[in-house]
């Protein structure tokens, strides 16, 4: 395993207002799921309106990277926070396409459009 593939996907945390900008960079793999999944709950734990994911930078993502999304739904929906996924690439949105969780995720085509 390459060391620079280890440590999580996420690259940064920022507020606007409540809403939390969780934003991902890298391939999102099971090397790295363990500590996706932990920022994404401890995100969630913060107790933000909505939590919104710019994955523009995600060129792929296994089904590891999707159950951490699926857990993160899962709590939000819990803590009555709402989730937003934004600015999918082509492949991981046909990954959510081909496996019809694009029905039950709120995705957006872009950062600016999740936000408003």
């Amino acid at each position: 395993m390459r060391k620079e593939l280890q440590g999580s996907p996420v690259k940064s945390v920022r507020w606007k207002g409540r809403t939390c900008i969780v934003t991902v960079a890298g391939d999102v793999t099971i090397d790295r799921s363990t500590e996706f999944q932990r920022d994404l709950l401890a995100a969630a734990g913060e107790k933000p309106k909505r939590i919104v994911l710019d994955l523009s930078h995600v060129k792929f993502m296994d089904s590891s990277g999707i159950a951490s999304l699926v857990k993160l739904l899962s709590a939000a929906k819990k803590s009555c926070i709402e989730l937003r996924l934004a600015a999918l690439d082509e492949r991981v949105r046909g990954v959510f396409e081909v496996t019809r969780l694009n029905t039950v995720f709120d995705i957006r085509n872009t950062l600016e459009e999740a936000l408003a």
